[in-house]
């Protein structure tokens, strides 16, 4: 920070702690430490911690070529962040995928495999217990790791711990003079001193008072102590004085507009988050701001975000509690997620192509609330995401709005599946299903729980936890017998019986598409019947009950031909063509398999044609006709070139 002054002395030493022997070579136990080095800069909120923490990160930076992963461990509203998102966060810097749904301990073991071999270091924020720090903790010695905390870290062993008091006079003054210049601390040193001590020495009181007089250039440094001076003995601590001053002297609309701050999710605010909650245009709210980040009562981010500090977090909260009703806040919480959602719905708009229908979504939306493009409309969902994830939480977590809570989940699911796809999205994608998952159990909204659950049971599937994933698929299905939805009821049997499948369980899979297949057949679903005949016979050729599978099979191929889908027509004959040769009859696998290539003319689908080639070169093969095989297999590389992995389908002797 260009602010950053004093602690020369806690900076040597905490370099020093780097390289000081760990305890468990001066025991004789170990040659060399198991884990990285741990240390520890302890102080109250307000007093510099991160600002040291971060001075210390850019001198070493050097020694540690892999880089700096930054990581909080609690919001400005004292909630700690769940340690699995703090540990995919980490990942997410070194552009590793996480696993939706994966479990602490999986997340901690890739995070430690991916950093065993690097020299990185691992600045960890703001963390309220060991517990937080130990999930993150490389198991390389080559890396460090440097803790801001309020209190020690009991349980984690060998932590360097650097505790925080306030700054000496000297440091403190300095800091007065990056924040107003020099001239008036010239004019008057002593009254700079008597101002360094009524704040502590404490680096965010010195922040306020400093903020406060450069927006008065004609106030002198004096007036400031002595009125911090004279403050009731009521308001307690140097911060609480030095924030009371500044917070009086703003006017009533920005005095509104601070105490509400502390509903912005994950202490992040934007200037249509404060135009959100104070009912303020967006220009107003954006001046604002500005305005309290030159006071230090907002710390300036990237692209247009302000970070609320910690340390007035709780002033903050007190002066709402105090000052606003209950129902008022309500109506603000209730501004800033329909605020959110129309915002999300034009992020989302920008996926489209077609001009016209980007123009058709955004209508009636204020040019306020556009983005210029996609690119734009990404980074925006890109920087705010933490703090759509925790107003999701948030909301659902509240109650009261659920109605408003449901859109909002769903408008962000809906925004970054199509900015980053759906597998790209999965982890959030499953943290919002949660959510949607208890919001549908507390309302009783069987239709969304049945299929909440089935979208986490889909990605519990993809990630390879089948049995999570039919727990689930089971539950859906009560919730979607209960909300008599025979969509939700019809797809949770044939995901049952898929998980039955992955399991090789070819009896229950055999059994669940089956009553998947009854229900779709009462009710006329044809595509549904076909794709079902046709999974049934693949569970059968699996258990080796040919004549079954055949009769599956040869069901699904008059199904697609009643729904003239010829290429599903042509796939489902190749299938037969290729159970035919597993039960030892070639010829009429020949015969199928023409029949199959010819269907597959008709519907155009060359990659399909080439590999029904090549299982008629392979058939010709076993018939003994090697001649003809050739001249099947020239066909389908005419058809795809000479890439034999083009050609999907495989004969029995593959």
């Amino acid at each position: 920070m260009a602010d950053f002054v004093g602690r020369r002395r806690e900076l040597k030493e905490l370099r020093e702690d780097i390289a000081r022997t760990g305890l468990d070579t001066l025991s004789g136990r170990k040659a060399k430490a198991p884990r990285a080095r741990v240390l520890l800069v302890a102080g109250r909120p307000g007093s510099g911690r991160t600002a040291l923490a971060e001075a210390l990160v850019r001198e070493i930076a050097d020694d540690y070529p892999d880089g700096v992963l930054r990581v909080r461990l609690s919001t400005p509203t004292g909630e700690g962040v769940p340690t699995d998102r703090a540990v995919r966060t980490l990942l997410e810097a070194l552009g590793l995928p996480t696993p939706p749904g994966a479990a602490e301990d999986e997340l901690s073991s890739d995070l430690r495999a991916a950093l065993a071999g690097r020299r990185a270091v691992l600045l960890v924020d703001d963390a309220l217990d060991p517990h937080q720090v130990d999930a993150l903790l490389p198991d390389t010695p080559e890396c460090l790791v440097v803790v801001t905390s309020e209190g020690p870290l009991t349980g984690i062993p060998d932590v360097r711990p650097c505790t925080l008091g306030g700054l000496d006079t000297p440091s403190a003054v300095r800091m007065l003079v990056h924040r107003i210049g020099d001239i008036r601390v010239a004019n008057d040193p002593r009254a700079a001193e008597a101002l360094a001590e009524e704040c502590g020495g404490q680096p965010a009181a010195l922040s306020l008072a400093g903020g406060w007089l450069a927006a008065r250039p004609k106030a002198s440094v004096a007036d400031v102590a002595k009125q911090l001076h004279d403050m009731p003995a009521a308001t307690s601590g140097p911060l609480a004085r030095t924030f009371r001053l500044v917070y009086e002297s703003l006017p009533q609309p920005a005095q509104r507009t601070l105490r509400l701050l502390p509903l912005a999710p994950a202490g992040l605010v934007d200037s249509h988050t404060a135009s959100a909650l104070a009912g303020c245009s967006v220009a107003a709210a954006q001046s604002i701001l500005e305005d309290f980040a030159a006071l230090g009562l907002l710390r300036s981010a990237s692209d247009g975000l302000f970070l609320l500090p910690g340390c007035l977090t709780p002033l903050l909260q007190a002066l709402l509690e105090a000052k606003e009703r209950p129902a008022e806040v309500q109506l603000a919480r209730a501004r800033m997620l329909e605020r959110a959602v129309r915002l999300l719905v034009s992020c989302r708009a920008m996926t489209e192509e077609d001009e016209d229908l980007v123009r058709e979504k955004l209508d009636g939306l204020p040019r306020t609330m556009r983005f210029a493009d996609r690119r734009a409309a990404a980074t925006w969902l890109d920087t705010r995401l933490p703090a759509l994830s925790a107003a999701a939480t948030l909301a659902v977590a509240d109650g009261e709005l659920d109605t408003l809570a449901r859109r909002f989940v769903a408008a962000l699911a809906r925004a970054l599946s199509d900015h980053r796809g759906t597998a790209g999205a999965a982890p959030e994608l499953y943290g919002l299903h949660r959510l949607v998952l208890d919001v549908a159990e507390r309302r009783d909204l069987y239709r969304e729980q049945a299929a909440a659950l089935l979208n986490l049971a889909d990605l519990d599937a993809e990630t390879g936890r089948t049995q999570e994933a039919l727990e689930r698929y089971r539950a859906a299905l009560d919730a979607g017998r209960a909300a008599n939805d025979p969509y939700a009821a019809g797809r949770a049997m044939e995901s049952v019986g898929g998980a039955y499948q992955e399991l090789a369980d070819w009896h229950r899979a055999s059994d669940w598409f089956g009553r998947a297949l009854s229900h779709a057949l009462a009710r006329g679903e044809r595509a549904d019947e076909a794709r079902l005949y046709g999974r049934l016979g693949n569970v059968h050729t699996y258990a080796g009950r040919y004549g079954d599978a055949l009769r599956s099979w040869r069901a699904a191929s008059a199904g697609y031909r009643k729904l003239a889908d010829v290429p599903g027509q042509a796939k489902a004959l190749s299938e037969m063509a290729r159970i035919q040769e597993y039960a030892g009859r070639p010829e009429e696998s020949l015969h199928t398999c023409r029949e199959a290539v010819e269907i597959a003319r008709k519907a155009g689908d060359l990659r399909l044609q080439a590999a029904l080639q090549v299982r008629l070169a392979d058939t010709l093969d076993r018939l003994g006709d090697p001649a003809a095989a050739r001249l099947h297999r020239s066909a389908a590389d005419r058809l795809l070139g000479d890439d034999p992995a083009a050609c999907e389908i495989r004969s029995g002797s593959d």
